[in-house]
C-alpha cells in the first residue's frame, strides 16, 4: 500500500514537473501565450473580485429587507398577541395555558403548509412570579434557537423589539439557514412577563444568493474566456506580423537579400514593414557594391600575380646569372647579389601565396583526396624542418598517442602537409630555442594534430588574430625564416576546405598550442576532437632551467557546454569560464581569447593571473635563457 501511495506520487510529481516546464518554456519563448495568459489571470482576479462585491451587497441588501419586513410583521402580531391576552378570562394557569397555547400554534403562525416563521414563547429572565406557564412554540422548533443574548437584550428594554441573524435548523427543509429572530416582551396575566420570539427563515433570500452566485461563477468564466479570446485575436494580430519579420530576416541573414516583408496598410506594423525593407534594399545594395568590390579585388590580386610572373621569371634568369658570377665582383656586388637572389624567392614564394588565397577568395579551390597517415605526414615535415630546428637551437619531436585508432584520414596530402609545415615553422621561429612537440591522436570520426612551442605565447585577444592575413603580433619583429604572412591564413583555408578546424590558443610567455582537426573520411562531421581541450597548459611546459611557475597563477579550466560538447569543440555560443580564486590573490584579472572554432565558431578563454606573477615571468626568462632585452618578442601569421 506505502509503495503504491509513493509510485502514484511519483508520477504525480513528475506530472506537474513536465507540466510546470511546458507552461514556463511557453511563458518564455512566446509572446503570444504571455498576453494570453496574463489577460486571463488579470481577467479572473477582477471577475473574482467583482463578483465578491456584487455577492456581498446583494447579500447585505436582501438581509436589509428581510429584516424590515420581519420587524414590521413581528409588531403587528407582538401587538395582536398582548390583545388576546388582555381580553382572556382565565382564573388559574390550566384555563390560560390553553389560552397561550391557541395563541402560539394557531392565530401567530401562517395558516396551512406556509411555514414563513415560527413562534416561541418562554418566560422572561427578570420574571420573579410563582405561577409558571413554561415555554412552548410551534411545531418542531427547539427553544436553542433564542440565544440568551437576544433574551437578555429583551428583559434589559421591554418596549422595544430585538433582532438577531442566527443559524437555524429548518424543519420544511432539514438543512439549516439564517434566519431573523424578533423578539419582543408581553404581559400575561397571572404568570407576569413572557418573550414572546418569531423567527423567520431566510429561505427564498438564500436560494436567491445561490442562484446569484452560480450565474457570477457562470458567467464570470464565460467572461474571462471570451476576454482571453480577444486577447488572444488581439496579440496574434501584433505577433504573426513579428513572426513574420523574423522569419524574413533570418532568411535575410541566410543570404537570400530579396526577401521583404509585405506592409499593407497605414498603421505602425506597416511603418515597421516598410521601415524594414528600406534598410533590407540598403543592405542589398551595400553587399552588393561589397561584392562587386570584392570581386575587383579578387580579379585584380590574381592578374596582378599572373602578370608578375613572367617579369619576375625573367628578373630570376639575370639574378641566376648575377648570382653564379658573384665571385667575380667585388664585396658589395657580390652582397648584393645574395639579397636579389634571397628577396626573389620571397617574392616567388609570395606570388604563389596571393595565387592560393585569390582561388580560396574565388572558390575554385577543391581537394585531390586521399587516404593518408598524418603521423608520416607530420614526421615528413618535421624532417624537412631539421635545419631550421638546428640553427634556432629547438628540438621538435613527433608523439603518436596510444589509442586503438589510427591517424589515417582521407585528407588532401600537399594541403594538410603545408598546414603543418606553417605549424612547425611557427613554432620553431617562435619557440626561442625551447623544445616543440608535435601529438597526433585518433578516434571513430576524426584525427588530430597538435603542435606546441614553449616560446613568447600569445597574449589575450591574438589567437583570432592570428589567422589574419598579414597580421603581425608585433610589427618591428623580423621575419628570419623567409615567411610572406600568409602562412596562417591560407593554413586555416586549407583546414575549412577539409570541414576541419583549425584552432590556437597560448598564454604570454609560456608558448601556444595549434591544434589540427580533419574528419577520416570526407563529407562526414566532426564530433569530437581527440584532444578534448588544449586550453590548460600543462606542467611540463614551464620553462627549462626557469623553475616551477608560481602557484598563484591558477589555471582555468573550461567546462562542458549544456549540450554535452567537448570544452574546446562545441559549436555553440561562447561560453563564460570561472576562475578559481585563491586565498590572499590580488589584482585578479580576467581576459577573454577568442580562436576561430568549426564552422566559423567564436570560442572564449580566461586567463587568470597576478600582478606579481606577470613580473616574476620576465626575470625567470632572463635567467634561465639569456633573454636579451633588446629582442623584441611577437608572433606573426607566417
Amino acid at each position: 500500500m506505502a509503495g503504491g501511495v509513493r509510485r502514484w506520487l511519483a508520477v504525480s510529481w513528475s506530472v506537474l514537473r513536465r507540466v510546470g516546464s511546458t507552461i514556463a518554456n511557453s511563458w518564455r519563448r512566446r509572446l503570444q501565450f504571455r498576453v494570453v495568459a496574463s489577460t486571463l489571470l488579470l481577467g479572473l482576479l477582477v471577475v473574482v473580485l467583482l463578483g465578491a462585491y456584487l455577492y456581498r451587497a446583494i447579500g447585505s441588501s436582501l438581509e436589509n429587507d428581510r429584516i424590515r419586513a420581519s420587524q414590521s410583521e413581528a409588531q403587528s402580531l407582538t401587538t395582536t398577541a398582548q390583545a388576546n391576552f388582555d381580553s382572556a378570562v382565565a382564573t388559574d394557569v390550566n384555563s390560560l395555558y390553553s389560552v397561550a397555547q391557541t395563541l402560539v400554534q394557531g392565530q401567530l403562525v401562517p395558516p396551512g403548509a406556509d411555514q414563513t416563521r415560527y413562534v416561541i414563547l418562554t418566560r422572561a429572565i427578570d420574571n420573579t412570579s410563582t405561577a409558571v406557564l413554561g415555554t412552548m412554540g410551534s411545531p418542531g422548533v427547539s427553544s436553542d434557537v433564542v440565544t440568551d443574548s437576544i433574551r437578555r437584550a429583551v428583559s434589559a428594554d421591554p418596549t422595544r423589539q430585538q433582532t438577531q441573524i442566527v443559524q437555524f435548523h429548518d424543519p420544511q427543509t432539514d438543512s439549516d439557514v439564517p434566519a431573523v429572530v424578533v423578539g419582543s416582551q408581553v404581559q400575561v396575566p397571572i404568570v407576569g412577563a413572557y418573550d414572546l420570539f418569531f423567527i423567520f427563515p431566510m429561505r427564498a433570500e438564500t436560494a436567491t444568493l445561490q442562484h446569484i452566485s452560480r450565474s457570477f461563477s457562470v458567467g464570470g468564466l464565460i467572461l474571462v474566456l471570451l476576454v482571453g479570446a480577444i486577447a488572444w485575436v488581439v496579440a496574434r494580430q501584433v505577433v504573426v506580423p513579428v513572426r513574420r519579420a523574423s522569419a524574413v530576416a533570418e532568411r535575410l541573414a541566410a543570404g537570400n537579400l530579396n526577401e521583404r516583408m509585405p506592409a499593407r496598410g497605414h498603421d505602425e506594423l506597416a511603418l515597421l514593414a516598410k521601415s524594414f525593407n528600406a534598410m533590407a534594399d540598403s543592405l542589398q545594395t551595400q553587399i552588393h557594391q561589397l561584392e562587386g568590390l570584392s570581386r575587383v579585388q579578387q580579379r585584380f590580386v590574381s592578374d596582378v600575380s599572373h602578370e608578375l610572373r613572367t617579369p619576375l621569371t625573367t628578373i630570376r634568369m639575370a639574378a641566376d646569372l648575377i648570382f653564379d658570377a658573384r665571385e667575380q665582383f667585388g664585396a658589395g656586388v657580390a652582397r648584393s647579389a645574395e639579397l636579389l637572389h634571397t628577396e626573389l624567392d620571397r617574392f616567388e614564394d609570395l606570388l604563389a601565396d596571393l595565387l592560393e588565397i585569390s582561388r580560396f577568395d574565388a572558390g575554385a579551390a577543391a581537394l585531390d583526396t586521399d587516404p593518408t597517415d598524418l603521423a608520416v605526414l607530420a614526421r615528413k615535415v618535421v624532417d624537412g624542418a631539421a635545419s631550421l630546428a638546428e640553427v634556432r637551437g629547438s628540438k621538435v619531436t613527433v608523439t603518436v598517442e596510444k589509442s586503438d585508432r589510427s591517424t589515417i584520414a582521407e585528407v588532401d596530402p600537399r594541403r594538410v602537409e603545408r598546414i603543418l609545415r606553417n605549424l612547425v615553422v611557427n613554432a620553431i621561429e617562435h619557440g626561442e630555442g625551447r623544445r616543440v612537440t608535435v601529438t597526433l591522436a585518433g578516434n571513430d570520426d576524426a584525427v588530430a594534430v597538435v603542435v606546441a612551442d614553449r616560446g613568447v605565447g600569445l597574449r589575450p585577444g591574438e589567437a583570432s588574430l592570428v589567422f589574419n592575413r598579414f597580421w603581425r603580433a608585433d610589427p618591428a619583429r623580423t621575419r628570419t625564416t623567409g615567411g610572406t604572412g600568409l602562412g596562417l591564413a591560407i593554413s586555416l583555408e586549407d583546414a575549412r576546405l577539409h570541414d576541419g578546424w583549425l584552432q590556437a590558443w597560448g598564454e604570454p610567455g609560456v608558448g601556444a598550442r595549434f591544434r589540427l582537426t580533419v574528419p577520416k573520411r570526407v563529407g562526414e562531421p566532426i564530433g569530437v576532437s581527440p584532444f578534448r581541450s588544449v586550453r590548460r597548459v600543462p606542467s611540463e611546459w614551464r620553462r627549462d632551467g626557469a623553475g616551477s611557475r608560481p602557484a598563484s597563477s591558477a589555471r582555468c579550466p573550461v567546462r562542458r557546454s549544456r549540450a554535452g560538447w567537448p570544452r574546446d569543440d562545441a559549436p555553440s555560443r561562447p561560453r563564460r569560464c570561472r576562475g578559481r580564486r585563491r586565498r590572499g590573490r590580488r589584482g585578479l584579472q580576467r581576459a577573454r581569447d577568442v580562436v576561430p572554432g568549426p564552422a566559423g565558431a567564436r570560442r572564449q578563454r580566461c586567463e587568470h593571473r597576478a600582478p606579481a606573477v606577470r613580473a616574476a615571468r620576465p626575470a625567470a626568462r632572463r635567467g634561465a635563457r639569456g633573454h636579451h632585452p633588446g629582442l623584441p618578442a611577437g608572433r606573426h601569421g607566417e
